[in-house]
């Protein structure tokens, strides 16, 4: 399978905040964010494997910021490292100031998504061959948050987390 450049699954969609998708603070509620980050990361998925994406996890979530009614909203995602049938694609989300237009990194989230056959079956996906210094920092980090993560749900041994073994053994 030919690897593919995390900049192939790049997603960028741009909303408004409306009054409906507000809470009383007039800031946009956490749950329209998930969703809006979900799909932009669904279709970034979906791009790099040319399958059938399903959620397996949202691994991070970070509400840096609120993002209050009237702004443009931008959720960029893309595919940060690709595994057998996972992949784990990173979010950026960008506000727009209503009054300033100056734009600035509002939160951000990994999530993990997994290839799946008509059937429903995991299938296999092409590799990342990261570009950028940033795309590279994600690509490294996206194993040592597996291996955690792995780890943390007692489906890895400290002792084999090749990437982690610093956190988990003295010298």
């Amino acid at each position: 399978m030919q690897a593919k450049k995390p900049s192939e699954s790049r997603t960028t969609m741009t909303d408004l905040v409306l009054p409906s998708e507000t809470n009383p603070l007039n800031n946009l509620f956490g749950g329209e964010l998930l969703a809006r980050m979900d799909r932009a990361a669904s279709i970034a998925a979906r791009r790099h494997s040319r399958r059938i994406t399903v959620t397996a996890s949202v691994n991070h979530v970070a509400f840096n910021h609120p993002v209050p009614l009237g702004s443009v909203l931008t959720v960029e995602a893309a595919v940060s490292r690709a595994f057998k049938t996972s992949m784990e694609v990173y979010i950026d989300v960008w506000m727009e100031d209503r009054f300033t237009g100056e734009r600035s990194k509002a939160n951000e989230a990994i999530y993990t998504f997994v290839a799946v056959d008509d059937a429903g079956r995991p299938t296999e996906v092409p590799p990342i061959t990261p570009e950028s210094t940033l795309e590279i920092e994600r690509f490294d980090a996206a194993l040592r948050r597996k291996q955690l993560s792995l780890v943390l749900a007692n489906k890895m041994k400290p002792s084999e987390a090749t990437e982690l073994k610093a956190l988990f053994t003295t010298s």
